[in-house]
């Protein structure tokens, strides 16, 4: 983007350069902070937002659970969604909703401050670029998913991507793509902002969203396509033995959209290539965002 480009701020728009928030804000120092990611692809009917709805729902659940008292209902967030790509003029674009609370009185508790609302838009560049197709190449991090007796790990919040972040640098820093993340307990939860997702024996497994998972809306589209394809799948633990004995790994998100790996721990799956599974999966999925499917076209809300 450039500074011609326009954020929604608390119901106004700003200019890009002037999107500036006070440096004694209360979600920078405590990251009293929610947010959500959502994709906006261009269809051969315009741009489309994908499962806007289940996005800002996600939203205003995660708002509950930090006790953020929103001056926007939904609806509103919808429209000032829309209205943001739209004076824009983008048709692919990565868009950041998110609420926090602001600048006023400081210390832990953030209760007396105002929860301000923003809607950012950008192109969105890829994180993890893979050869053809090739997978990715990761590692088991050393680092736990945190769990619900730390931090509500089914809100989209902030403090809880400080835990991503250290797994993902620790990847970058062993010069690979990405981390895959245990729990507790030591069974498989997620990448580090993506669900996992495994294919055995023809049966795609994924870990319940009980293991800390994220409730991904990514991961429902993959289940309801998974089901309309007739694969067949379950959700259970995964071991991470079970990752390295997998026939196809793959991890899957808003950002991410559906990415196999090749290499865990320097261990060779799917001879280190894109599945035939995760393809298919890949395949339809494209054709859905893009506007290319009837049957999942409720999925999609359009800018007019």
């Amino acid at each position: 983007m450039n500074n011609k480009s326009k954020i929604w701020m608390d119901g106004k728009f700003v200019d890009w350069n002037n999107a500036k928030i006070h440096i004694l804000t209360h979600g920078l120092h405590y990251a009293t902070t929610v947010f959500e990611g959502i994709r906006c692809y261009n269809t051969r009917n315009g741009p489309a937002i994908f499962r806007l709805e289940e996005h800002i729902k996600r939203l205003i659940n995660s708002c509950k659970m930090y006790h953020m008292t929103l001056e926007y209902s939904d609806k509103e967030l919808r429209e000032a969604i829309i209205e943001t790509v739209k004076i824009n003029k983008i048709k692919d674009c990565y868009i950041r909703p998110i609420c926090y609370y602001g600048y006023g009185k400081m210390g832990v508790n953030p209760l007396p401050n105002k929860v301000s609302t923003s809607i950012a838009l950008w192109n969105w560049e890829d994180h993890i670029k893979t050869v053809g197709d090739n997978g990715m190449r990761v590692i088991i991090s050393s680092w736990a998913r945190i769990d619900s007796r730390s931090l509500p790990i089914h809100a989209k919040a902030a403090a809880n991507y400080a835990n991503s972040a250290l797994a993902r640098i620790e990847a970058i820093k062993s010069g690979l793509d990405e981390a895959i993340m245990l729990n507790m307990n030591g069974m498989v939860v997620e990448g580090t902002a993506e669900n996992i997702f495994i294919v055995k024996n023809e049966m795609l497994i994924t870990p319940p969203i009980t293991s800390g998972a994220l409730d991904g809306i990514t991961r429902s589209s993959i289940l309801s396509i998974a089901e309309n394809l007739g694969i067949n799948f379950r959700i259970s633990d995964i071991s991470p033995d079970e990752l390295y004995n997998a026939d196809e790994v793959f991890l899957a998100g808003t950002a991410a959209e559906i990415k196999s790996i090749g290499e865990i721990d320097k261990i060779i799956i799917s001879d280190g290539k894109t599945g035939k599974i995760a393809s298919k999966l890949q395949n339809h999925y494209n054709e859905i965002v893009h506007g290319n499917s009837k049957k999942f076209e409720d999925w999609l809300t359009y800018i007019n």
